[in-house]
């Protein structure tokens, strides 16, 4: 790759001895300048791909000086994400005489301005506290060499999009723009084709969700049971460390708040938690002083945590890709993982839609001697449409799909 000893001399001070397939085919065609998509699903190393070219391309300008602007612009979706993200580039700049700043909600914005004030190289943030600094005019716009837009269908998802295209409006047109992206939807394709030049598209995810280390199985049962099978779940299971997804943030509460009662070191992460407690209860998962996580799609998509083991969707997910999101916090960087999804008698549709869209059966797993329905009567009651997730003419489900 034509790297500099700088950077071998920081790669290898990281442990990174070899790139993954994302870093490998995004890396060179990023320090050419050209604009690039880059499609992998997360835990393949998307930060690092974009990081390194950054760091190499700036680096061959003198330091900054007091009063400009940034010369690089990371977007993320998530205040979690921002700081992982600038973490990770302060680990890859080793040696490396430039400042890294991130920007987000939730954080006094004086004390971000005073860090502007006295010169940033890369700022990495969330849209809105981005735009917020603009229209403040702590943040020059007019140096921006580089735009990264990382995780890029999640910022849509959540309705960052008129920010998005507020920010590219402002920064220059003769800028460099990488697009990183789990997945890449039509929204995601018309932001690009607005917005970058002649992008590459280099597509690094798996066919299936099957080719990762990733085990995934689903549990029927009645929703009035499935806080008793989680934690009937968690003491086989016995993780390393878990994250366990609720669609609602007063589910997140709920069931943290009951499974401290059976574990120690649960907790919960949501949007509506202070950035302060947030940000204690990341620090704490990260160290493993936490086992585990109860958490919300929003937050979990920021969570890049090496050690977790299993994941765990209490409630099935709303979208066939935030399944793949989810899992895809497990079985980072080749490690093995765990997925498993718990389904109600009326989710049987939704359970077929994941498995057509990550192409492959997710195999029924039970509990010994737990009965997952309080009587057969239950199960009577079961829909046609949901009928197929307790038998397995699932194949004749999918014909009629």
């Amino acid at each position: 790759m034509d790297l500099s000893d700088v950077m071998i001399g920081a790669l290898d001070s990281a442990g990174y001895f070899e790139p993954t397939d994302i870093q490998a085919g995004l890396i060179p065609r990023a320090m050419e300048g050209v604009d690039v998509m880059g499609q992998a699903r997360t835990g393949t190393g998307k930060t690092a791909a974009f990081a390194i070219p950054i760091l190499e391309r700036l680096n061959r300008h003198a330091p900054m000086s007091k009063g400009t602007g940034p010369r690089a612009l990371v977007l993320v979706p998530t205040r979690e994400l921002a700081v992982q993200v600038r973490d990770e580039i302060e680990k890859l700049a080793l040696g490396r005489n430039l400042r890294i700043a991130a920007l987000y909600g939730g954080k006094p914005i004086r004390s971000q301005t005073e860090k502007l004030k006295h010169g940033v190289d890369i700022a990495v943030g969330t849209p809105g506290r981005i735009i917020d600094h603009m229209d403040r005019a702590s943040l020059m716009t007019g140096d921006f060499s580089v735009v990264v837009l990382d995780e890029a269908d999640r910022m849509l998802d959540i309705g960052f999009r008129p920010d998005i295209e507020k920010i590219l409006r402002r920064c220059p047109q003769s800028r460099q723009t990488l697009l990183l992206s789990a997945t890449l939807p039509s929204s995601v394709m018309r932001l690009a084709q607005r917005y970058m030049h002649d992008p590459e598209v280099l597509n690094f995810s798996p066919k299936d969700i099957s080719a990762d280390a990733i085990e995934q199985f689903y549990c029927t049962v009645d929703s009035k049971n499935k806080f008793e099978l989680l934690v009937r779940l968690l003491k086989r299971e016995n993780p390393a460390q878990a994250i366990i997804f609720c669609r609602t943030r007063r589910g997140t509460d709920r069931i943290a708040s009951r499974l401290s009662k059976f574990f120690k070191g649960a907790a919960c992460i949501h949007g509506d938690l202070p950035q302060r407690t947030r940000d204690r209860v990341m620090a704490r998962f990260r160290d493993g002083k936490t086992k585990l996580l109860v958490a919300t799609d929003v937050v979990g998509r920021g969570i890049d945590v090496t050690g977790i083991s299993h994941i765990i969707n209490f409630d099935i997910p709303e979208f066939c890709d935030d399944y793949v999101h989810r899992v895809g916090r497990t079985g980072r960087m080749g490690q093995e993982g765990v997925a498993y999804t718990f389904v109600t008698p009326e989710e049987g549709g939704e359970l077929t839609r994941i498995e057509i869209r990550i192409n492959m059966l997710l195999k029924r797993d039970e509990i010994n001697g737990f009965a997952t329905f309080d009587t057969q009567a239950d199960e009577e009651k079961i829909s046609p449409e949901a009928k197929p997730v307790f038998g397995r003419p699932k194949r004749r489900v999918r014909r009629a799909l």
